[in-house]
C-alpha cells in the first residue's frame, strides 16, 4: 500500500530521511558531502526553501525543510536525480 500524500503548503516543515538502497554508502568521502551541500544550496536558493537542519550519514541524509515557492516533492526529486544518486530511496 503506497503511503499518503504529503501535506505541503508555502510553509510547511518537513523532516526528510533518504537512505541508501540496502542501507549502502551514498557519501563515500569529504568530496560526495561537499558535492551534496553545493546542489542543496543551489536548489533550495533556485526555490526558496529554506533548510533548517540537515545530516550527513554515509548511508543516509536527514533534512528539516520549510516549503517555499516549490513543492517539497519537486525540490526533492531535482536533489536527488544527480548522478551520484542512483542508490537512494526515499
Amino acid at each position: 500500500m503506497p503511503r499518503q500524500a504529503r501535506i505541503d503548503g508555502a510553509g510547511t516543515l518537513h523532516h526528510i530521511i533518504c537512505r541508501g538502497i540496502e542501507r549502502r554508502e551514498i557519501f563515500t568521502d569529504d568530496s560526495d558531502r561537499d558535492d551534496f551541500v553545493l546542489r542543496m544550496g543551489t536548489i533550495l536558493a533556485e526555490t526558496s526553501t529554506r533548510c533548517y537542519a540537515w545530516a550527513l550519514i554515509p548511508n543516509h541524509f536527514h533534512l528539516l525543510l520549510q516549503t517555499g515557492t516549490v513543492p517539497v516533492a519537486t525540490v526533492m526529486r531535482r536533489l536527488l536525480t544527480a548522478t551520484w544518486g542512483s542508490s537512494l530511496e526515499i
